[in-house]
């Protein structure tokens, strides 16, 4: 489903990914690990067409992903149905004034059925325990109120592939054991999961494949890569 073709970018003179060339495959839970700076956080910048390569190419679903053709706005809309970004730091993408509009808006942006809408946001409300806080501006809410919200977001867009940037970051106890359990289900249902992890447990628990980056922000040598 996505394929990433000796893949490079910069920021200015700072070289954060090296020729990456790696395929992720569909309907599987890959884990990608490294060192703080290798350059993960770029990489899924990169998956959801936040930004685009210096070099190389992006294929998804054997098409290639461009800036030019992400502006077109039936061609945007295609494309974040089927992927969703859950950032590591889950307030930095939450910016309406409830969870309840968060979960809501991106049906609006993609023109839903008022009635359809609130059927989903009820859904993942429920689902992700935030009746309580629902009408509460996100900058209110706990850590793991926002990582629901932040999720619940993403999910109600239905998409084939979520990718998460450390999903388990300052979360407690009981709030990694939950999302791991989420994350677990989100498998059988066969959503393709691109997760960025430094903890063993998380990759134990979920990774069907696992990436290695390192310092010099290139994959390690995996025969698993290459599949």
């Amino acid at each position: 489903m996505i394929e990433l073709k000796n893949i490079s970018y910069a920021y200015g003179t700072r070289l954060v990914l090296d020729h990456i060339s790696v395929r992720f495959p569909e309907g599987k839970c890959t884990c990608i690990d490294g060192p703080n700076g290798c350059g993960k956080s770029t990489l899924f910048r990169i998956l959801s067409g936040l930004i685009f390569p210096d070099t190389g190419s992006y294929l998804l679903d054997g098409e290639e992903i461009t800036q030019k053709k992400l502006k077109q706005k039936a061609y945007m809309h295609a494309f974040y149905q089927k992927i969703g970004y859950v950032f590591q730091d889950s307030e930095a993408q939450l910016f309406t004034r409830s969870a309840e509009d968060e979960i809501a808006f991106g049906l609006y942006q993609l023109a839903y059925d008022p009635a359809r809408i609130h059927e989903i946001t009820e859904k993942y409300i429920s689902l992700m325990d935030l009746n309580e806080v629902r009408h509460q501006a996100p900058f209110t809410l706990s850590t793991g109120e926002k990582k629901r919200t932040a999720l619940a977001a993403v999910l109600a867009m239905d998409p084939k592939i979520i990718i998460l940037d450390e999903p388990t970051a300052s979360l407690d106890e009981d709030g990694q054991t939950w999302l791991i359990a989420f994350l677990q289900q989100l498998k059988k249902e066969k959503k393709t999961i691109i997760l960025s992890s430094h903890q063993p447990e998380v990759i134990a628990a979920l990774a069907d494949h696992t990436i290695q980056i390192n310092k010099h922000h290139q994959i390690v040598p995996n025969p698993e890569n290459k599949a």
